[in-house]
Parts: C-alpha cells; sequence; structure tokens
C-alpha cells in the first residue's frame, strides 16, 4: 500500500471504533531512539524513516512532528503524502496536544498504543489534551491490524562481553543494582531499556541496526534476577555464564504473565522509559515508585577498564580513517566517487581494524548542499557525485568490542571560498573552547554549551542540534544520562563520563560544517576554590588545516590544535605505511 492508503486503512478502524485520532510514534516498547523493524510503525504509516518523529493521524488531517535534525529530509519525505510537516522547536509550531485540542471537538478520543508510550509520556497527554475535554485511550493497536506483512522480530544469536572489555561481571552489576533497590526499600526493578539490560548482564547482539542490544526485558529482585528473551537467541554457552552469575532466563512474552503474578510487592519502574501497558499490569496488584533507573549513571561513568578500551579504539579508529582520507584524496578528482560510494568504503577500511563489530550509525557523508542536512542519509536517488570542490562533511563511527567511536570531520576537496573558510573557522573555534574547558565539579552541560557557540553567535550564527551527547561503551552511540545542550539536564558532568563535542554551522542549499570529537571528562586540579575537572579528547584524526582561516584563530586555540595535531600523529603514525605517514605529517603540520 501506499502511504495515503495505509492511512485510508487506519481512518476505517478509527471509524469503526469512534476514535478521532491515533497518534503512532516512532519507538518502540522500550523506548529505543532506533527500532527494528518490526516496530517501525511511524515509517509505516507515514513513510518518514528519521530516528526522531511522530506521526498524527485524523479522520480528516495528518501531521507529522519532528526536530530541526530532520527538517529538509521530512519535507522530502512526506512529499504527495498529505502530511502536513510540523517543526518541533519554533515559536509558530503548535503541539501535537495543542493542535489536537484545536481540529478535535470535545469528548472525541485519542488513541495510543500503550506499548509504544512511556507512562511519563501518557500521563502529560493525557493532561494536555484533557484540558481541551478530551480522552485518551492506551488499549488499541490499529497499526498491527493494517500491517500485513509486518517484519517478524529479529532471532540472531547474543552473545556475551566479556569482562576483559567490561571490567565487571554481571553478578557484581546486579549486586550493587541490588544495594540502591535496598537503599531506597524497595523489593524490585523492572528493566525495560535495551542498552541498560544489555550492560548489566553483559550481553550483546544484533537486533537493532547500529546497536548491538539484544530485545529483552529484565525484573531484578532481592533474590531472583530474570532475563525476559527469545530463547532460541541464547546459545548452551551464554545460558551457562547467565546462569553462573545468577541469571534465570524465561522466554520475552512471559514477562507479562510474570508481571501479573507479582503481589504486594514494592516495584521500581522507571516512568520516563517503561511503557504504559506494563504499568498497567504492575499498578494491580503491587506498589508502584517511579525511580530514574540507578543503571544509567552506572553506565555512563565508564570504568579504567572500558575507558582504556575506548582510547585503544580510537587508535584503530583513526588508523582506518587515515587510510580512508587518504584514499579519498588520491581519488576524488577521477569524479566517479558518490556520496554512497566513500561510506562504504570508509566501512570496508573500518571493518579490516581488530576487534571490528560495525558501524555504529549510518554513515552521514553529505557533499555540499547535503551537508547542510544534519542527518542526511544517501539512497540511490539523492546520492551525489564528489567533485574537486565545495565541502564534503562525513559523520561516521564504529563499534570495537572494546569501545565506540562517533567521529564528523567536514573536508575541502577544493579551492574554498572566504565565506566557507571563515564558517568553517567559527565552528572549530568554538570546537577548541569547548574541549580546553575548565569547570567545577557540579557543572551541567547545559551550562558549558554556550562555549561551543559563542563565536558563531558573535557573528549571528547558530545550530539547532545539541552540541554533546553521552557515548556508550560498545553500546548505543546515543546514551544519557548526561549531554551538553541548550536545554537543562539536571545531570552533572562526573569523571568517566564520555561525550560528543560536535559544534555546527548549515547553510541550506550550499554546505554543511560539523567538528565532532569524543572526550571523557576527567580531574584537572584542585584549588582553595574547590576540585575542578576538564575534557580530555579521546578521538584521533586532524582537522582540516586547509579550510581554516588562521588569522580568526587566538594563540591559546592554536596551540590546542597543535597540541592536538601531535598527538594525533605520534599515536597513528606507528600504524601507518610511509606514505600514509607523510601525509598524515603534513595535515597535522603545526600552525604558526
Amino acid at each position: 500500500m501506499t502511504v495515503k492508503e495505509r492511512i485510508q486503512a487506519l481512518r476505517s478502524l478509527m471509524l469503526k471504533h469512534n476514535i478521532a485520532a491515533v497518534i503512532v510514534p516512532g519507538t518502540d516498547p522500550h523506548g529505543s531512539e532506533y527500532v527494528a523493524k518490526h516496530w517501525k510503525e511511524r515509517n509505516f504509516i507515514s513513510g518518514f524513516t528519521g530516528s526522531a518523529g511522530t506521526a498524527v493521524i485524523t479522520t480528516e488531517k495528518a501531521g507529522l512532528w519532528t526536530d530541526s535534525r530532520y527538517f529538509l529530509q521530512a519535507d522530502m519525505q512526506l512529499q504527495g503524502s498529505d502530511i502536513e510537516l510540523f517543526k518541533e522547536g519554533l515559536p509558530e509550531t503548535p503541539s501535537i496536544t495543542a493542535w489536537l485540542g484545536k481540529v478535535l471537538q470535545p469528548n472525541d478520543t485519542v488513541a495510543i498504543n500503550g506499548a509504544m508510550i512511556s507512562v511519563k509520556d501518557y500521563r502529560i497527554m493525557a493532561d494536555e489534551l484533557a484540558f481541551y475535554q478530551i480522552k485518551t485511550d492506551a488499549t488499541f493497536d490499529f497499526i498491527s491490524e493494517i500491517w500485513s506483512e509486518r517484519p517478524a522480530l529479529p532471532s540472531e544469536k547474543a552473545f556475551e562481553l566479556e569482562i576483559k572489555y567490561t571490567g565487571v561481571s554481571a553478578a557484581d552489576k546486579i549486586k550493587q543494582l541490588r544495594a540502591n533497590l535496598e537503599a531506597k526499600k524497595l523489593d524490585t526493578i523492572l528493566l525495560t531499556a535495551l542498552d541498560e539490560i544489555a550492560w548489566l548482564f553483559n550481553i550483546r547482539g544484533n537486533d537493532i541496526d547500529y546497536n548491538p542490544v539484544v530485545i529483552a526485558y529484565a525484573v531484578v529482585d532481592r533474590q531472583k534476577a530474570v532475563l525476559f528473551v527469545d530463547r532460541g537467541k541464547i546459545t548452551d554457552e551464554l545460558k551457562i555464564s547467565l546462569n553462573s552469575n545468577g541469571v534465570e532466563i524465561q522466554s520475552y512474552n512471559a514477562v507479562f504473565d510474570y508481571l501479573k503474578q507479582l503481589s504486594g510487592a514494592k516495584i521500581a519502574l522507571d516512568f520516563s522509559k517503561v511503557n504504559r501497558l506494563l504499568y498497567s499490569i504492575v499498578k494491580q496488584n503491587n506498589e508502584v515508585k517511579d525511580l530514574v533507573s540507578p543503571i544509567i549513571l552506572q553506565k555512563g561513568i565508564k570504568n579504567e577498564v572500558e575507558l582504556a578500551g575506548i582510547r585503544s579504539a580510537m587508535v584503530r579508529d583513526g588508523v582506518a580513517l587515515t587510510h580512508f582520507f587518504y584514499w579519498l584524496e588520491q581519488h576524488v578528482a577521477d569524479g566517479n566517487l558518490t556520496e554512497m560510494s566513500v561510506a562504504e568504503k570508509l566501512r570496508k577500511f573500518r571493518s579490516q581494524q581488530k576487534l571490528f563489530f560495525g558501524e555504529s550509525f549510518g554513515t552521514i557523508a553529505g557533499y555540499a548542499e547535503h551537508g547542510a542536512i544534519v542527518h542526511y542519509e544517501a539512497d540511490e536517488k539523492s546520492n551525489a557525485t564528489l567533485k574537486p570542490e565545495n565541502f564534503l562533511l562525513l559523520d561516521s563511527g564504529a563499534h570495537y568490542f572494546d569501545g565506540t567511536t562517533d567521529i564528523t570531520r567536514t573536508v575541502a576537496l577544493g579551492k574554498l571560498t572566504e565565506q566557507q573558510k571563515r564558517d568553517f573557522t567559527l565552528v572549530l573555534k568554538g570546537h577548541i573552547a569547548l574541549g580546553m574547558a575548565q569547570f567545577p565539579v557540579g557543572t551541567r552541560g547545559s551550562q558549558l554549551d554556550i562555549l561551543a557557540r559563542k563565536a558563531l553567535w558573535d557573528n549571528g550564527l547558530n545550530y539547532g542540534h545539541g552540541t554533546g551527547h553521552g557515548v556508550g561503551h560498545f553500546l548505543c552511540v546515543h546514551e544519557g544520562p548526561h549531554n551538553i545542550r541548550m536545554n537543562e539536564n539536571p545531570t552533572t558532568l562526573q569523571i568517566g563520563m564520555v561525550a560528543s563535542n560536535e559544534p555546527g554551522l548549515y547553510r541550506s542549499g550550499q554546505y554543511g560544517i560539523r567538528s565532532e570529537n569524543l572526550v571523557t571528562v576527567v580531574e584537572a586540579e584542585t584549588t582553595e576554590f574547590g576540585k575542578f575537572l576538564r575534557f580530555e579528547t579521546l578521538t584521533l584524526f586532524p582537522f582540516d588545516v586547509s579550510a581554516i582561516q588562521i588569522d580568526l584563530l587566538t594563540d591559546a586555540e592554536k596551540t590546542w590544535l597543535n597540541n592536538y595535531h601531535q598527538k594525533v600523529y605520534e599515536k597513528l603514525s606507528p600504524f601507518l605505511p610511509d606514505n600514509e605517514k607523510e601525509w598524515l605529517r603534513a595535515k597535522t603540520r603545526e600552525i604558526e
């Protein structure tokens, strides 16, 4: 069916059940950012494939809400669908509930699949719609009724991530989780976030593209730890290991009966993650406590084994990047390189490195005007041919068994204009300012975000996305609890946290620029005014010095860049052939 035909089929069901509107989020029952094909309901009903966005279908209208990363992509993908694009974050854009309050009538009912929305988000939505005297219902699963060729749930095998990479056994992690429950006088915790479950039990899998997680639920109490997962995914070897760590295995859908049998327990749920369907089961016979999962912070603060692994992975990743960019420079003038072909070539170079598992997200290879689409994904229709001119923005990353990488480099493929050089330098100044930051213990990411933007703001420029996100250890490339962005986040930056540093600038129809490294928080110094922290840059690859307008850099910025480039050369050159070593020496040359 076409998108229009799918919407019409949905509307027929809505009329049958007297439903005025259906909300279709772009997530899954686990609150994931990226989801398995089986749960791409928003994609199915709208045709929009971005990782963030919500579709709303009424009996007469349809809308798609998404953020600034996907404005251009959504505009293209929604063409011809009769779905209106609503650009979140703009002052003129109404919220979903405000829009529904305008287009619906009092006593109308809005439906949403209770498995696809968190307890917190459902409550907020219901309260806001109640203001307009509109009712909500979380008991319908309309998409399943019309999606006749829905993909099956993934069935690939899970595997154990060895303690030489994790640094801590699953048994010890479970013990710490139980201690947290006991301190809060709680009996049980229900876990639904896939990365939290993977981290707790030291398991990884292939169930979601680019995210090495296993589709599962988990329940941990004072005596038992139960992993609910498709038994076919668990090898005999993994089962023995999990059992030895005190983990019982039950089938994936057994979680519903297990929760129904619980009675009189004090159960912790993270209302921002646990879906409304599971909550409705648990609350019937138990005392429910809204608790931010302790695993989020435990997972976000990397231990010394994890950090050592990440640093090692960065060297191998930097070597692969050097192979690639050396090759790119030799062949860009041939006239037969495309966005898709260079992304595949980079993947091949990475795959030749030890401990490589896969890409950590779909490579964004945006040439010229495509670089202005923040989360651009080339396809056969848009696939641009590279020319020896303008910018190529390349945002890519990899999973290795010992760490995850995420790097963006914007490189000049030919002569640049003065505006391009100035823009590139202003973005780089922001990157360096954040990279140089020293800050007191207790500082939040929102308090540092201005450092990355000030050079741009001073020139009337800005970017619409966050400056930094947390990064998992051989896990999801986007993770919490910390971030660096304008929006307030109460989580403070702590030693061992890993985050991205990625300011950018995007000129629609012309080019995009982003400069991204991963950093980790380390101790700086202790003075009479307290303990101070700083960032250690983990990523190892040079910035394009040919694109810099040198007179815009201060002496301190030049020193930081020269020191960084010296480190890059020292770390990578021992693993390079002579021709690439000479190339890297030129790319890391000192700026006077």
